[in-house]
């Protein structure tokens, strides 16, 4: 039965670190954990152990509703959470910093043992120094420490990355069906109640597991979900996932296309117990998905930086939104390039306080901030920011005007400062962070309903910017996320691959059964 649990979210009541547990026996004990991160390899920022925020026991289920205080899903088992650490996207992680995490990890999943379930939450587009396939590598440790009889339930973002150790090391796997990611605590639900239904079922691991590497490799912002051919392409995902018997789930991965290793491309998976419609099913997403290959393209009109301000500056349509693509910290950018925020400070549109009233979203330089703290609100700063991390296409700017707002910071948030500069306000904060919800920018004083132009570093608007949008545009701008893919120096990635060698042949999308896990070590 593929349906959802109905979730009843409540407070999660946690008494000196433990947490609340079934005394039923006799339900099955299932483990949760999982890394979560997308990591570019183009960009000069390296990711260490703190960004990844991990929870650890109790504190695990904060980040699952589903499954928190009297939640219904709770009660279906005897839960152990060990670690959990999700990041930002950024830059290649450390070595020490994934090494650190995984050990902490292993440590949990063996003082507890044994386990009859356990569910792997994962991005799948972690990037480790000298490391291919990080996700692969980690599950294959976490079977060292479990076993293979434990039957393993993985749940991804759509923009990650199948590898074959990845799939050869799960029994049950399903990812994101929409981008923006609205269904993304669905999906999780979903990859739990698969994995509860197979234990309480005794159906256990589904006989068969095909995967289909689809050379194909796109940035998120020629696949959304939001318009053709996408949106049809993942609109075929649910019947064929949930309502086929003898299917267990179905996926199409788009990739992620910022990383040098021979895992970065497209891949279709589909599990399940009928060894005819697991294949079939597998191979007509993967020939509809290439099929389409021609028909991608960005989410929203794009253009140069410069043809992009000189539309926004004429546009009548207020507010007009312009993503700043290259740098997007929510796709891995370093946050910190100041190549955009240079050139619009050269206009002399945004030099005279009267201007188009210009949101800039944001910079990240802690120096910065605590000089617009002691200067205060309707002080004066004269500064540098930005360009501590990711100068190779700007030197840090030159920020001189008026601190307009400052947040001192708090658990939820970190400091934060706006800088008026002519009629440019510029954010600029103490940590790299993304600018997604209206209240971002309404509690430093800004509307962005009403502001003429709203640059934010992103890549397809999130669904609040996207409702706040009268026109849009995303200028293709330089970064660690550039989503001109042909100015990325690539040396790893499988070859021929679309759009790099659009000529190529069609290539051979048959299913590859991938062995039930433990079968082949």
């Amino acid at each position: 039965m593929k349906q959802f649990f109905l979730c009843l979210t409540a407070s999660l009541c946690l008494i000196g670190g433990a947490w609340s547990q079934p005394t039923n026996s006799a339900l099955p004990r299932i483990a949760i954990a999982g890394l979560g991160i997308e990591s570019s390899t183009f960009s000069p920022a390296v990711t260490l152990e703190p960004a990844f925020h991990a929870r650890y026991s109790g504190e695990v289920f904060n980040a699952y509703p589903f499954m928190m205080g009297t939640a219904p899903l709770r009660k279906q088992a005897r839960w152990v959470p060990t670690v959990v650490g999700k990041s930002l996207p950024g830059g290649i992680v450390s070595r020490q910093a994934y090494e650190s995490l995984v050990g902490k990890m292993l440590d949990s999943l063996k003082k507890y043992a044994p386990y009859d379930g356990l569910y792997f939450d994962i991005h799948g587009a972690m990037s480790v120094q000298g490391l291919d396939d990080p996700e692969g590598d980690l599950l294959a440790r976490i079977r060292q420490v479990i076993g293979y009889k434990t039957l393993v339930s993985t749940s991804m973002d759509l923009h990650g990355n199948v590898s074959e150790r990845l799939a050869q090391n799960t029994d049950l796997m399903t990812c994101y069906r929409m981008a923006p990611h609205e269904d993304a605590m669905q999906t999780k639900e979903r990859a739990v109640v698969n994995l509860l239904n197979r234990l309480k079922s005794g159906k256990g691991k589904p006989a068969y597991k095909a995967l289909i590497t689809v050379p194909i490799l796109l940035p998120g912002e020629k696949t959304s979900t939001r318009i053709e051919p996408g949106k049809s392409l993942y609109q075929q995902v649910t019947p064929l996932a949930d309502q086929q018997p003898g299917v267990v789930d179905a996926g199409i991965w788009i990739g992620y296309a910022w990383a040098d290793e021979p895992r970065n491309h497209a891949a279709v998976m589909v599990v399940g117990d009928d060894r005819s419609k697991v294949t079939q099913t597998a191979e007509k997403l993967a020939r509809d998905f290439w099929n389409a290959r021609h028909q991608f393209d960005f989410v929203a009109p794009t253009g140069t930086l410069n043809e992009v301000l000189t539309k926004a500056i004429a546009s009548p349509k207020r507010p007009f939104y312009i993503s700043d693509t290259g740098d997007n910290p929510t796709a891995g950018g370093a946050g910190d390039v100041t190549w955009t925020i240079t050139e619009i400070l050269k206009r002399p549109e945004f030099k005279k306080p009267d201007g188009p009233t210009l949101i800039y979203a944001s910079l990240p330089d802690p120096a910065f901030v605590g000089k617009a703290m002691v200067a205060g609100i309707g002080g004066h700063v004269d500064g540098t920011a930005g360009g501590l991390v990711d100068h190779r296409f700007a030197p840090p700017v030159r920020l001189s005007g008026t601190i307009t707002a400052i947040h001192e910071g708090d658990k939820d948030a970190e400091a934060e400062v706006v800088v008026k500069v002519g009629s440019a306000h510029v954010i600029v904060t103490r940590k790299r962070k993304p600018y997604h919800e209206e209240k971002d920018f309404t509690r430093l004083g800004l509307n962005p309903r009403t502001a003429d132009i709203v640059v934010v570093k992103i890549g397809y608007l999130q669904p609040e910017l996207y409702e706040m949008q009268k026109d849009w545009i995303m200028a293709l701008t330089p970064g660690g996320v550039d989503q001109d893919l042909f100015r990325l120096p690539y040396k790893r990635i499988q070859r021929p691959m679309f759009p790099f060698d659009k000529d190529m042949k069609t290539p051979d999308l048959s299913a590859k059964l991938i062995p039930v896990s433990g079968t082949v070590k």
